[in-house]
């Protein structure tokens, strides 16, 4: 080991680059489907071998991104599926948008490894270093701009025990903590990978405790049937579609069982015509779920006003009779997706394609907020997209019984894209100690436990329901009560106490 570290920090120029690639596409290993977290303990002791090779904080920019590059290009190849959907309209901006996603997430990780650099000292506490600097580096990634905190370094534990500390330090502190054990082994110190080796040892113990406990039972039962009518994404919006679409969901809804639903959910703009402004469709819709059963269902609708007329990517819950009892209109949309940022620029600049990209776009609802209504217990709706921010499902007063996610992950093809994003908002039960009840159009659709827990599941590509009981929620978790500020405040607080104490200053570059 020692032979390979030395051999490493002899590499230089675009050799270290190269194996910084690397290390990054072995990194997105990590991540759904895959999920193999014992990559990480490879991949990031190369880093930090290769990190002690660099003798500038541009020669570190340049590993941090290259890393970058690797893991995002991997571990995001699924983002060129939504502009295949109409090869012929957005085909040619597939690679564009791959490379240029790989290429500027990839700033965060080189301007981490750059600002490290600056402060690098030999010891252990270089891995402390960079592990508190990557990860306020992944922080600026879910804030910056829209932000996107797709692929934390947290979710490669989503199959194992340690997952369950999500609801302890939140997807953040997880990741650093994954990053400081993985970072520890490459000093090849008793003391480091001792360290190294305690937290992953505690945190799969503390895991495999927290699964033992058994589950609460509800005081009273719900049923709840998860609709998958698995739509191309190519034919959802095909005219004369609708009419077969919709019949296939109030086929899969009034499909008969030993207990029938309670509460019956579509996914994501689950009916292509505008469900609220016809009420007879409304009332088949409703009907279909039987005379006790209520609907929530994934719609488009529209509202007039003054400047114009705004679209909603919104959710609504049926009352029996039809009746539409609540309504919530997502709140973070899909740059480029369903909105254009710049838009005006972008035409100005003569790309049409680029502007015509969603159609017309979609408004922001006001924020996420705990949906009543008669019959359904209380629940914080996730639209897609938004499940994968982590504190999402944290509202302020009343907290609800349970997670719904709708979503149409058709965009995302059928390789990495969908699992991802399901384990994302596995995550956010975790996180809360809430159930969640996901349906997808094209899978995954499942009941999740309030441990991350798949209680009953409708795999990716395949037509069909998922019935099953609504499992009861945990007491609050310390992340549900604290969020994230605390721990981005604890890695703040260890960045400058290695910077400040341990490290004593600035190293100068040294001659090669």
């Amino acid at each position: 080991m020692q032979a390979l570290a030395r051999r490493a920090r002899e590499l230089g120029g675009w050799r270290a680059r190269v194996l910084g690639l690397a290390a990054g596409i072995a990194l997105a290993a990590g991540q759904p489907p895959v999920s193999w977290p014992i990559v990480l303990f490879l991949a990031l002791p190369a880093l930090l071998w290769l990190m002690d090779g660099t003798r500038s904080a541009a020669a570190a920019f340049g590993l941090g991104w290259s890393a970058g590059v690797g893991f995002f290009g991997a571990g995001l190849f699924w983002i060129v599926d939504p502009f295949l959907v109409e090869p012929e309209v957005f085909g040619w901006l597939a690679p564009i948008a791959l490379l240029g996603m790989a290429a500027g997430l990839a700033l965060f990780w080189g301007a981490a490894f750059a600002i490290a650099r600056r402060f690098w000292r030999p010891g252990w506490t270089r891995a402390v270093l960079l592990a508190a600097v990557w990860t306020l580096a992944e922080v600026a990634r879910g804030h910056v701009l829209t932000g996107f905190p797709w692929a934390l370094p947290a979710y490669a534990w989503i199959e194992t025990p340690v997952a369950q500390t999500l609801a302890l330090v939140g997807p953040y502190g997880l990741s650093f903590l994954t990053l400081l054990a993985g970072l520890l082994l490459g000093t090849l110190g008793l003391p480091g990978v001792g360290v190294a080796v305690a937290l992953v040892t505690l945190g799969w113990g503390f895991g495999a405790w927290r699964l033992a406990e058994p589950l609460p039972a509800r005081p009273e039962p719900v049923q709840v049937r998860l609709v998958q009518p698995n739509m191309p994404q190519d034919q959802k919006w095909l005219p004369g579609k609708e009419e077969e679409f919709f019949r296939r969901h109030l086929a899969l809804s009034a499909a008969p069982a030993d207990v029938m639903p309670d509460v019956t959910i579509w996914s994501e703009t689950a009916v292509a015509f505008i469900l609220d402004q016809d009420p007879m469709a409304q009332a088949v819709a409703a009907g279909s779920v039987g005379p006790d059963g209520h609907l929530l269902l994934g719609i488009r609708r529209f509202e007039d006003g003054p400047e114009g007329r705004r679209w909603y990517n919104s959710l609504a819950a049926l009352a029996p009779d039809g009746a539409t009892e609540a309504v919530y209109d997502k709140a973070r949309l899909v740059p480029f997706g369903e909105y254009i940022p710049l838009k005006d620029l972008a035409a100005r600049l003569g790309i049409p394609a680029l502007t015509t990209l969603t159609r017309g776009g979609f408004s922001a609802g006001p924020g996420p907020r705990v949906v009543t209504a008669a019959g359904v217990p209380p629940f914080l709706p996730l639209i897609c997209y938004e499940a994968i921010f982590p504190g999402a499902a944290r509202v302020p007063g009343d907290r609800p019984e349970w997670l719904v996610q709708v979503t149409n992950d058709a965009w995302f093809g059928e390789a990495s894209g969908p699992y991802q994003h399901f384990a994302q908002a596995r995550a956010r039960a975790i996180e809360q100690g809430l159930p969640l009840a996901r349906a997808a159009n094209t899978g995954i659709s499942a009941m999740v436990d309030p441990r991350g827990q798949i209680v009953a599941m409708l795999g990716l590509g395949q037509t069909g329901y998922v019935d099953a009981a609504l499992p009861s929620g945990l007491p609050p978790t310390a992340y549900s009560r604290i969020g994230d500020v605390p721990t981005i405040l604890v890695v703040i607080a260890i960045l400058l106490l290695t910077v400040t104490v341990f490290s004593g200053g600035v190293e100068r570059p040294r001659p090669r």
